[in-house]
């Protein structure tokens, strides 16, 4: 298994709570981790977030991505506006796996208002520590980009 070492995280004001209490375990569990912010809880444009966290990703500085916000679909659409991302929107650990193995899913979507923090922090490890299957996986994934 191949574990990533370096993380962007971002997220909008409703991501901020979980993304504070997230820096704190990814950095105590040994990652290298980037906050691209928010870094308060007033009201902010999520595109402003996630753009710059997919830039990241995309430039190769970061292994794996992390966005936050109230649903998720707005960092969702914002970050996979990107060549070469692909971000899963996760509310279960099994589709933070899914994500993983079958799409190579690089940054994973967290819907902050519609999952308790301890269920995101397991679905974060979950898609930190899967792998990408390849195989008949990669011929689609090497499909996906425009």
């Amino acid at each position: 298994m191949t574990t990533p070492h370096t993380i962007a995280i971002g997220g909008d004001h409703a991501g901020f709570t979980y993304k504070a209490e997230l820096l704190n375990v990814l950095k105590d569990a040994g990652y290298t981790v980037k906050d691209f912010g928010t870094h308060t809880t007033d009201s902010v444009d999520y595109p402003d977030f996630a753009h710059p966290v997919a830039e990241a990703i995309e430039r190769g500085e970061f292994d794996r991505g992390i966005l936050i916000c109230g649903s998720a679909n707005g960092v969702a659409i914002t970050a996979n506006k990107h060549q070469n991302i692909r971000a899963a929107i996760c509310w279960q650990e099994e589709l933070a796996v899914l994500a993983r193995q079958h799409n190579d899913a690089n940054i994973v979507c967290i819907p902050a208002r519609f999952i308790e923090v301890d269920l995101a922090k397991d679905i974060i490890d979950k898609f930190l520590t899967t792998d990408f299957e390849g195989g008949r996986h990669a011929n689609r994934v090497n499909k996906m980009s425009c």
